[in-house]
């Protein structure tokens, strides 16, 4: 039976703060200061020197502006790192809006083969509920970015730049979502209908068409062919004409992106590690590249990413970035903060808990480009952002280890970095298929 709060309660509660003889200061700082600022602890800024023993020169960083393309950026990045070093290009970046664009395509078409596959569900229904209420969005994950490159390819962002749209995307998100639910309803009603198929598919091609249009008014055409014009690092000059977007990824980034593979850390007791997993209704591209993880131990986790950093190849991370971090300051850190000391309250969860209670779950992608070990031991991590020079240090963050081991629940690492037993159980296992809202489903 409900039971509600009395005034005896009340009383006593008031009674023990008025005879806290530290109750009225702390009162003064947080109502006048806030919660962070009054708990922060700044010996973490001494700890969070920007030193580190592996520390690979990455360039400037990119900024996604006011979008969530984080992902994007993150993976592209990677890929730029790998683009400069071989063609001398230290400032060279690839377009993200032409990704973007396809993405965007692409999970539309998506979107509808869910409806349909949904649509003799009720409005009511858990999955279809989950999907109106985003249809699509910024947000992705690795496997979903190598999905648009394998069909699509890349281009320079000299070719494809940014547009209004792209970097500051809340307009093209909204009517994109209106049109997607509008959409959502005429599948319905024709399936409800009994509609033939080809009914159904000429309805789902006019949708597509107009999703075109949407698209190449708000972020432009992509292009077919282009001609790749710069200066290198030395100044000089080169041209290389008549590529298209899947040759210039060939010729100038060149990997085979099935070695790189997804490694999660999620300790809760439906994924047991050593495992694969994937997510129902994840994903882009009808036909293309699956979302796949395999779950390790938070140990296994590090020592890949190390790995692949020794080998002079930055990492893609996923993690919870707003947790115990200063955005402005560039720091990571769970002893940054101190809120159960500042309200004399026990705030801790366990990675588990907070996965299974909707506490945390990834929010962002960045890069790892830096991790500073001591007698063999990562202590901290750098971090190549996408926020602009503006935060950090010029747009470089500092992780704590001890941050990783709560936040970070994603790394992308090439496959000959893993030993033989998850190599194999990578390769062979068939994934455990999670719900739709699985935290491991969420979109950075």
């Amino acid at each position: 039976m409900s039971k509600e709060i009395t005034a005896a309660q009340t009383a006593a509660y008031q009674k023990e703060l008025a005879n806290d003889t530290n109750a009225q200061v702390l009162e003064r700082a947080v109502s006048h200061q806030g919660i962070l600022a009054t708990a922060a602890d700044f010996a973490s800024d001494r700890d969070m020197t920007p030193v580190f023993s592996i520390d690979l020169d990455t360039g400037k960083v990119a900024n996604q502006k006011q979008s969530g393309r984080c992902w994007m950026f993150a993976a592209l990045n990677t890929m730029r790192h790998h683009l400069a070093d071989l063609f001398k290009l230290s400032d060279f970046e690839l377009s993200q809006n032409y990704t973007n664009f396809w993405d965007k395509f692409e999970k539309a078409n998506y979107f509808y083969e869910n409806v349909l596959a949904t649509a003799d569900q009720p409005t009511s229904s858990r999955k279809v509920a989950f999907l109106m209420a985003t249809p699509q969005q910024d947000g992705g994950q690795w496997d979903m970015l190598c999905a648009i490159i394998e069909k699509y390819g890349i281009v320079p962002k000299s070719v494809m730049p940014e547009t209004y749209n792209s970097s500051k995307s809340s307009e093209l998100n909204k009517t994109l979502n209106l049109k997607l639910r509008k959409d959502a309803v005429v599948l319905r009603k024709l399936v409800a209908d009994n509609a033939i198929a080809d009914d159904i598919a000429a309805a789902k091609d006019k949708m597509l068409k107009e999703d075109y249009r949407i698209l190449s008014f708000a972020l432009g055409e992509p292009v077919s062919e282009f001609d790749f014009e710069y200066r290198d690092d030395d100044k000089n000059y080169h041209i290389d004409k008549g590529l298209t977007p899947k040759s210039f990824f060939d010729k100038y980034v060149g990997w085979n992106l099935s070695d790189y593979v997804s490694i999660i850390n999620a300790p809760t007791a439906d994924k047991p590690y050593n495992h694969t997993y994937t997510v129902e209704m994840l994903g882009n591209v009808v036909g293309g590249r699956s979302v796949k993880h395999l779950n390790v131990s938070m140990a296994d986790f590090k020592q890949l990413a190390i790995k692949q950093l020794q080998a002079g190849q930055s990492v893609w991370f996923g993690c919870d970035v707003g947790q115990e971090s200063d955005r402005q300051k560039g720091i990571m850190d769970p002893n940054y903060y101190h809120q159960d000391d500042l309200f004399n309250v026990d705030f801790d969860l366990s990675k588990a808990d907070k996965l299974d209670y909707g506490e945390s779950m990834m929010t962002h992608a960045m890069v790892l480009t830096g991790v500073d070990l001591v007698d063999g031991q990562p202590t901290k991590w750098k971090v190549e952002n996408s926020w602009g020079e503006k935060v950090g240090t010029k747009g470089y963050f500092v992780m704590s280890d001890a941050w990783m081991d709560k936040y970070c629940y994603q790394v992308v690492v090439n496959k000959q970095f893993l030993p033989d037993d998850l190599r194999k159980i990578q390769e062979t296992e068939e994934p455990t298929v999670l719900a739709p809202w699985d935290p491991m489903g969420a979109l950075a």
